[in-house]
């Protein structure tokens, strides 16, 4: 049974955005620190990234593990460690979280198709004693693709043996002259 009457808990809910927030802000401020730079909730692509860095053709999404069922086996329907259905209306939360997590597939692949690497950031690896390590691997990342990206490509050259070359040598060259 819940604790809250019908009226709280739906205003409770209804405050609960989604720009800006703790997450989001603790990953924007973290990559803000480490000199890259983004766009915020961009309107042109699909699923309206929370964060994009057109440099890297990368678009990260954060996502509160409850609203996204961050380790949730739809299958068996049960708790994750970071994200605990609630027991009262319990059908709604479940086809609301599948809708979003399909809904989350759906975005990534339109944006992969369209070249865009994407990242996600789940809330619960953002506590404290992750979220240095996370942001590091953000930054990782992000640095791995641009040089992915912008690697130089090296052609070699195609073998010839001495026999092949018709060319006569410098040195062979220089003699017939004098």
């Amino acid at each position: 049974m819940d604790k809250l009457s019908k009226e709280q808990r739906h205003k409770n809910m209804a405050a609960i955005h989604s720009k800006d927030t703790k997450p989001e802000m603790i990953v924007r401020r973290g990559l803000w620190k480490r000199g890259f730079r983004y766009r915020l909730n961009h309107k042109r692509l699909p699923g309206h990234p929370d964060l994009v860095l057109k440099k890297y053709r990368t678009c990260i999404f954060v996502n509160g593990c409850f609203w996204h069922g961050h380790l949730v086996d739809m299958e068996v329907l049960g708790n994750s460690e970071c994200c605990k259905i609630p027991k009262t209306n319990r059908e709604f939360w479940v086809n609301k979280i599948r809708r979003n997590k399909e809904r989350d597939k759906e975005e990534q692949r339109k944006l992969a198709a369209m070249g865009w690497h994407c990242i996600t950031v789940w809330e619960c690896e953002l506590k404290p004693s992750k979220r240095e390590e996370t942001l590091e691997s953000i930054a990782f990342t992000l640095n791995h693709i641009w040089l992915q990206d912008h690697q130089t490509r090296v052609t070699a050259y195609p073998q010839q043996n001495e026999e092949d070359m018709q060319m006569p040598m410098a040195a062979e060259d220089f003699s017939a002259i004098i």
